[in-house]
């Protein structure tokens, strides 16, 4: 069977450990067991064929070939439906093919996988078009991998395999409504305080417009495709009018940033532009620009919204917006007049022959506003109550592990599993490395997510080849952990002033991820026997 595309010629496409190719496998009944006694049953002289054909291992029957086509499409379906990383499908689905031994081509478009089937006695083939949408679900495709695995190491029949995948995708969602509204809830206020400087009553505020996000979500934008087409920009809307109303109160109780910010991680598009970037870097070069411009106009309707939604507010409340532009004046060093200047002594005499200067005069301020009891964008002086301060910095310690189980229950992993705890600690040590970065390295958020997602392909892919685990779902709580905690150091989602700079933010930072990650997947996999990557990896 030969691949003729892009990445065949260029040597980028990656293989699978399991692939026949690297393990020297073959699969000893490739048909049902069901449908050979069936054939040895039709055909009485069986056993004279056998002998004439003794390096034939595999009697041809055209209802086995059938059983592991539908597999194969079955497999590229669940693979979609579950959020697999889309830059393995097609080499994942290829060495399904060749362990099958069945001719067959896979192309990957964003929401569609092409499967093209060949019969090399008929010289026909036929395509399939497999289209289908889904989010990421870390349970099922964990479940999902085992399948596959079971059936490249010839322990399940190709139509068993069949059978399981399709219960897999008819089962209801691991958790309900009300519970994917409270993880939203404690999700995005553990997120304040973590990342973008929230106090105690903020992360409240957040919660609460995250759930109600999650809400709209489920029961609205699902349920109607005219809503869905402008659920994100309604709303952040909605978000960001309450969280520039909240702050605007005398007390300066709230705090925009900490509350528009963290209301909406629930939606920011972290994975997609991480998935597009290594597309990209893959060299797959359709779907990853496909993506990564899908998800920049994504995030400017994000910060269109939040602009919106706080102008809004402040053109029914004039005093809040003096008030806010007032304290802009007060922050800046230098300001600038445009206009005549005119002497009415003889100071400026001998400056153009005392006539009038015109043009644009800069003022700088030799004192200018302080800004010590600004922290991550928030006015936290000391006289405030506890409530109303940063949290102190040991509480981390609970807070990290805390939001990195309900980030991964938020993703539908079950809880009574030891692939919980793996994420769990993957996660606290991304976070650790990207603290400690920080420390070292300023105002450079991608080299510092790059540090992060080192560590966390380091550990995830170590985890994959000495335990047998899954690294993908491992590590995806851990490399989703950099995502806000990047923008944060980027200077908040809403600090930073436009649509344009949140998306070039959020694009340094997924690019530093992508770089971490396959630096580290490079380095584990320099040892060893096999010296492939990692199908199931990022």
């Amino acid at each position: 069977m030969h691949r003729n595309d892009s990445s065949n010629s260029s040597g980028s496409q990656v293989i699978d450990p399991d692939d026949p190719t690297v393990t020297g496998e073959r699969k000893n009944n490739l048909d049902d067991p069901e449908d050979l006694e069936k054939a040895c049953m039709k055909q009485m002289n069986y056993k004279a064929r056998r002998k004439l054909r003794q390096r034939i291992r595999i009697e041809f029957n055209i209802t086995s070939v059938i059983n592991r086509q539908k597999f194969l499409m079955r497999l590229a379906k669940a693979l979609m439906t579950f959020g697999a990383p889309s830059h393995r499908i097609e080499s994942q689905l290829l060495s399904a093919a060749r362990i099958l031994e069945v001719d067959a081509e896979f192309i990957h478009i964003p929401g569609v996988i092409i499967c093209s089937f060949g019969d090399q006695e008929t010289k026909t083939s036929e395509m399939h078009f497999v289209k289908c949408g889904g989010r990421l679900s870390l349970g099922s495709l964990h479940d999902v991998h085992q399948i596959y695995r079971m059936v490249v190491h010839d322990e399940i029949s190709a139509r068993k395999a069949t059978v399981k995948l399709e219960a897999l995708m008819e089962a209801k969602p691991l958790y309900g409504s009300l519970i994917r509204c409270s993880l939203a809830f404690c999700l995005s206020g553990l997120i304040c305080v973590l990342a973008f400087g929230g106090s105690f009553v903020d992360m409240w505020i957040a919660g609460i417009g995250a759930s109600f996000l999650c809400l709209m979500q489920i029961c609205v934008a699902t349920k109607s495709q005219l809503y869905a087409n402008v659920f994100e920009i309604s709303v952040t809307i909605v978000i960001s009018f309450a969280a520039r109303g909240l702050s605007s109160i005398r007390s300066q109780t709230f705090c925009y940033t900490a509350i528009s910010s963290a209301g909406i991680v629930g939606i920011l598009p972290g994975y997609l532009i991480l998935s597009s970037s290594l597309e990209l870097a893959s060299k797959n070069i359709v779907c990853g620009s496909v993506k990564m411009v899908y998800a920049l106009i994504y995030t400017l309707f994000l910060g269109f919204g939040l602009q919106i939604g706080s102008d809004l507010y402040l053109l029914f409340d004039q005093g809040a917006r003096h008030d806010l532009a007032a304290l802009a004046a007060r922050m800046m060093t230098s300001a600038s007049i445009t206009g005549t200047f005119v002497s009415d002594n003889g100071t400026f005499a001998n400056i153009n022959h005392g006539q009038p200067l015109e043009g644009t005069f800069t003022f700088i301020s030799g004192a200018p506003y302080i800004r010590e009891h600004i922290i991550d964008g928030c006015y936290r002086p000391p006289t405030f109550p506890w409530y109303l301060q940063p949290f102190p910095w040991w509480t981390q310690f609970l807070i990290v592990p805390t939001f990195s189980i309900m980030s991964s229950l938020a993703n539908l992993q079950p809880f009574w599993t030891i692939e919980l705890v793996v994420m769990v600690v993957i996660s606290c040590v991304s976070y650790a490395a990207n603290k400690i970065a920080n420390h070292f390295i300023f105002n450079r958020s991608d080299v510092v997510s790059a540090i992060g997602a080192f560590a966390v392909g380091l550990l995830g892919n170590i985890y994959s080849r000495k335990m047998g685990g899954t690294a993908f779902t491992s590590m995806v709580t851990g490399v989703l952990f950099l995502v806000p905690s990047g923008l944060s150091q980027a200077g908040g989602i809403t600090a930073q002033g436009n649509g344009i700079d949140i998306g070039g933010a959020m694009i340094a930072v997924t690019i530093g991820i992508t770089v971490g990650l396959f630096m580290s997947q490079a380095l584990v996999y320099m040892f060893g026997s096999r010296k492939n990557a990692a199908i199931f990896s990022f």
